[in-house]
């Protein structure tokens, strides 16, 4: 009996699902897309269906080899640790290389990210909602570029893609949506400038997914 094909429950704008879109793109799995529409009708993630695939009400989830997986950065390690075949997004055979990823993903999964969420920018209100979220961005990227003159090569971590380099472009998207001046960030700029080019991230792009409004198609740059 073939193996049921992995479901991506997703939303074209999440950063958090366009990172999963990314690894699953690196990996070379190909799935099925769900759109999980974050503002329709309140949105859909609260819908009485979804909480049983995720209780948290949030997306990703992947299923994927018999299992429901959520929390983009569990969802990325499992991938990178069951399709054991490069590229490999946490280093192999170098815990110290492995944990500079790991800090890296969650200064922004954890520490940058979260404070913009849908849910936290509502409570903000519409009217210092874009102010909020560019002042926490840049406040993030600031430390952020700090440990990137250390720990940067082409990419996040030295020459290879890694899982930090699938948190940083969304990231960055976010960033221009709420109008940090990037030019304060020139290593971050730089990373980001190179990744965008690459087919993975092409194809993983907001503007590529099936439930992207046809106004905000256009070709990834």
């Amino acid at each position: 009996m073939a193996a049921r094909k992995p479901v991506l429950y997703s939303y074209f704008r999440s950063t958090c699902s366009w990172r999963v879109r990314i690894a699953l793109a690196l990996k070379g799995v190909d799935y099925d897309y769900k759109a999980v529409h974050l503002l329709n009708d309140g949105g859909e993630q609260y819908a009485e269906d979804y909480k049983v695939i995720n209780p948290q009400c949030e997306v990703p989830s992947l299923e994927i080899d018999g299992h429901t997986l959520t929390q983009s950065l569990a969802i990325i390690e499992y991938l990178d640790e069951t399709r054991d075949a490069p590229p490999f997004l946490l280093p192999r055979n170098n815990p110290a290389k492995r944990a500079e990823v790991r800090r890296l993903s969650l200064c922004i999964a954890s520490g940058i990210q979260p404070i913009q969420n849908l849910r936290v920018l509502k409570y903000v209100g519409s009217d210092k909602k874009i102010e909020w979220g560019r002042y926490w961005i840049d406040y993030g990227f600031t430390s952020l570029e700090q440990l990137l003159s250390k720990s940067s090569g082409k990419y996040c971590v030295g020459d290879e893609v890694t899982m930090a380099d699938l948190c940083l472009v969304p990231q960055v998207a976010n960033a221009n949506r709420f109008g940090v001046n990037m030019a304060s960030f020139p290593i971050i700029s730089r990373i980001n400038a190179a990744l965008i080019n690459l087919e993975a991230f092409k194809i993983a792009h907001p503007s590529q997914q099936p439930d992207c409004p046809d106004e905000l198609r256009s070709t990834p740059q």
